[in-house]
């Protein structure tokens, strides 16, 4: 059994007292501590939760103008190459304009061309069917029945070589 006795007695208020002083000393500051400590962590996740918040809202923000600046980007790319179409098509369309006009204009050269060499065949067929005409006619005939002669034997040329140019 246990004995109560003075020592014990003694020792059980020291015990006593030194709680006291040991809960006055350091329980409470202890406490106070770790409340600090729970307080500074709590401050720190609602701070993280803070940035989270603010972290998901600048990434939202910077997605859409990503969006805008592709949404432009593409409207850019796509009046550029409107804009080349419309130009490739006025450029296709000057050329046909300047290849006809320089076909008209060879057309021209080739028809003037053709009537100067007729008319300069003409005019060497006149010298040579004169020469030729003296040579066969050797008889002298009046101005007037050479004039005939030659008239007649230029219209029926006329005629011919209208024909062959058609």
């Amino acid at each position: 059994m246990i004995e109560i006795n003075a020592t014990m007695v003694a020792q059980v208020l020291n015990f006593l007292i030194l709680a006291a002083i040991l809960r006055a000393l350091a329980y409470k500051p202890v406490a106070r501590m770790l409340q600090q400590r729970s307080d500074k962590i709590r401050e720190t996740i609602d701070k993280a939760d803070a940035d989270k918040k603010a972290a998901e809202e600048t990434l939202r923000q910077y997605k859409s103008q990503l969006a805008d600046a592709q949404r432009r980007a593409q409207e850019i790319v796509d009046k550029a190459e409107l804009t080349a179409r419309q130009e490739r098509e006025v450029l296709v369309a000057e050329t046909k304009k300047e290849i006809d006009r320089m076909k008209q204009n060879a057309q021209a050269e080739i028809e003037n061309e053709r009537n100067r060499a007729f008319e300069q065949m003409k005019a060497e067929i006149v010298s040579l069917s004169l020469a030729a005409a003296e040579k066969i006619v050797e008889k002298n005939l009046t101005s007037k029945e050479n004039d005939k002669l030659v008239g007649d034997f230029i219209s029926g040329l006329d005629k011919d070589m209208f024909d062959e140019a058609k």
